[in-house]
């Protein structure tokens, strides 16, 4: 390598990881997203729950008395008109049901004095429902029905299993597969627009310090972009492989603890794939690298983008338009990628991700799933080819922007830039 490039790249590079901020975020996110994960269930372990008292007028005759009480909710009966009991402060609110409920099931209505939530509304209709079936079914004059719907309730928990070429079939979980695919193209798209927008920010910097005029006289322009490109993306793949050692070292060690202790008694199918599929250390180590070889691949499209951008403009708030719309089609990625989990397999799903400028975080989405292997190398190889052309197109523009000072220039300056030989 170029002694002028390594100089840079080490300069870059030892820059932003010794800093704290570096050390702090490498450290914190991982405990961040385990945080994100238990907190929900802590909160639902600890909180007290609120009771919420509902007072029923019943003009069936017919609901009220089959309403049973939740941990939250409380039914009270009441006989009085609605118009009395509306204004009353200590209910939380009041259940109307019409006299005609069997044959128009809609003729509920909830009054409430603050904001209702979605449990609560869906903890009534359920009891509501099951009472008016119950009546419905009970008109056909059936003996032994609740004993016979008793017997003919079924809960089915499918087991999907997929037939690899060597026709073996393997247990595989649809909805642990759907959520490493989220997470990871997510990962993807907040790694590419950080460090992406940490180069642009940079050569901003250095162009209003006048720091670049002096450099340039004894380094090659395509040296110090390629440099500072190269630079602050190895510290983003320093800490992914940071993030890789401490998810293998509980893939390893807790993982089949919990898997022995916790689980050991659950009947759950779903949550035995998922929790197998997480302790299986090389299963854990291919979407490393699969992470690794879209993260830089993906960060080398888009932070040359950015070398050109920040190259052009003096300030940030210049460069914030020519930004908006650099960064639409990785936007429109992470859009789309909760789309491509639901029917990873489609047609629509493997365009999208072949496509280099959709391509890191949508076939990362789709990677869980196990898609076929020329699918991946297809989609790498483009998004690698793409990515010399587009630092080639940047260097050009590069080259030229960091001698303008003083006009924002538009998309038809920045073609003409590149186009000077």
């Amino acid at each position: 390598m170029n002694s002028q490039l390594s100089t840079i790249i080490a300069r870059e590079y030892l820059e932003r990881v010794k800093r704290k901020s570096f050390i702090i975020s490498t450290i914190l996110m991982p405990l961040f997203m385990v945080g994100l994960m238990v907190l929900p269930a802590l909160i639902a372990i600890f909180q007290t729950p609120e009771e919420k008292v509902i007072a029923v007028i019943d003009e069936s005759g017919v609901v009220a008395k089959t309403l049973q009480n939740g941990d939250e909710t409380k039914f009270v009966v009441v006989d009085k008109p609605l118009a009395d009991i509306l204004g009353n402060e200590g209910y939380y609110g009041v259940l109307s049901i019409g006299a005609n409920i069997v044959e128009k099931p809609s003729n509920a209505t909830l009054y409430t004095h603050s904001a209702s939530s979605m449990s609560l509304e869906n903890y009534i209709s359920n009891q509501i429902k099951e009472t008016v079936e119950s009546i419905r079914l009970r008109k056909y004059n059936i003996d032994n029905l609740p004993e016979i719907l008793a017997a003919v309730q079924a809960d089915v928990n499918l087991q999907t299993f997929r037939i690899d070429e060597s026709e073996e079939a393997s247990e595989t979980s649809s909805t642990l597969s759907y959520f490493i695919g989220i997470i990871m193209s997510f990962m993807l798209y907040m790694f590419i627009l950080i460090y992406g927008q940490m180069v642009m920010t940079s050569i901003i910097e250095e162009k209003n310090n006048r720091v670049l005029e002096i450099v340039v006289s004894s380094v090659k322009p395509t040296y110090l972009m390629l440099g500072k490109i190269l630079g602050i993306g190895a510290v983003a793949v320093t800490q992914i492989l940071i993030w890789l050692i401490i998810v293998l070292s509980f893939s390893y060690w807790v993982m089949p603890s919990l898997m022995s202790g916790v689980v050991a008694g659950a009947n759950d199918p779903e949550l035995m794939a998922a929790l197998g599929r997480l302790s299986d250390g090389s299963y854990v180590l291919s979407l490393f690298v699969y992470l690794l070889l879209f993260l830089v691949g993906g960060y080398l499209f888009y932070s040359s983008i950015y070398a050109a951008i920040g190259s052009a403009v003096d300030n940030i708030q210049d460069a914030s338009q020519l930004t908006t719309i650099a960064v639409l089609p990785i936007i429109l990625g992470m859009v789309l990628s909760p789309s491509v989990v639901a029917d990873p397999m489609s047609s629509y799903a493997t365009w999208i991700s072949i496509i280099p400028f959709t391509s890191p975080l949508v076939m990362m989405a789709r990677i869980p799933f196990g898609i076929p292997f020329w699918e991946i190398a297809l989609s790498i190889v483009l998004l690698y080819l793409t990515i010399g052309f587009m630092i080639w197109l940047a260097a050009k523009i590069y080259r030229v922007g960091i001698f303008m000072y003083g006009k924002k220039p538009n998309i038809t300056e920045l073609i003409r830039w590149a186009r000077y030989k």
